[in-house]
């Protein structure tokens, strides 16, 4: 009986120091969250104009094989300047990735398979906002495949062509940006604010 009250009382004093240092996580109030999900749509809409205006352009001057060199060369650069015009670091990544620069992190992993489940079971995608292990606000907001964008991402033979195909395998010779259907999800928008002042 002592031993079983002794056992109870080191648990209860276990739960008691969990309690204390969850308390301690550091979180954001509601008014933060509205505050950095109000200006990750603003830039995640800067920097989807910025690109996807940029990678028209290209694919009226010189079709699909010009967007892909645009986006090999330039969408990484540009994701940069957009960043540091914001003040933030701004990164799309995915669980099928193109360019391996843009392999996910583990909370990014997190989010990409958040979403998925979302879309399985036909729930709305919405962004989010949370704050990273090093005290980052995050913002990360979901990115659905468009029928333009399946020229370039689709199923060979159907809207990708073989002569697309050969392209992308020497510009990206580790692809798996490919056999999307319009609707699914290509990836997430990840931009990390600056950490909060305290």
């Amino acid at each position: 009986m002592i031993k079983q009250f002794s056992v109870l009382k080191s648990l209860f004093g276990f739960i008691i120091l969990a309690l204390a240092l969850s308390s301690c996580e550091p979180s954001l109030s509601q008014k933060e969250i509205r505050r950095y999900r109000e200006q990750g749509d603003e830039i995640v809409q800067s920097a989807s104009e910025k690109l996807s205006g940029t990678l028209m352009s290209k694919m009226k001057e010189g079709g699909a094989s010009a967007a892909i060199g645009f986006c090999n060369q330039s969408a990484l650069p540009i994701t940069k300047k957009m960043a540091a015009y914001h003040g933030v670091e701004i990164k799309r990544t995915s669980l099928r990735i193109r360019n391996p620069e843009n392999l996910p992190n583990e909370e990014e992993l997190k989010v990409l398979h958040h979403y998925q489940d979302r879309i399985e079971e036909g729930k709305e995608l919405n962004p989010l906002v949370s704050l990273d292990r090093s005290g980052k606000p995050n913002y990360y907001a979901p990115i659905r495949v468009q029928q333009k964008c399946l020229m370039c991402h689709g199923t060979l033979e159907r809207e990708l062509s073989s002569t697309i195909d050969s392209i992308l395998k020497v510009k990206y010779p580790e692809d798996l940006a490919v056999g999307y259907n319009e609707g699914d999800l290509r990836g997430i928008w990840s931009i990390s604010f600056p950490e909060i002042e305290k």
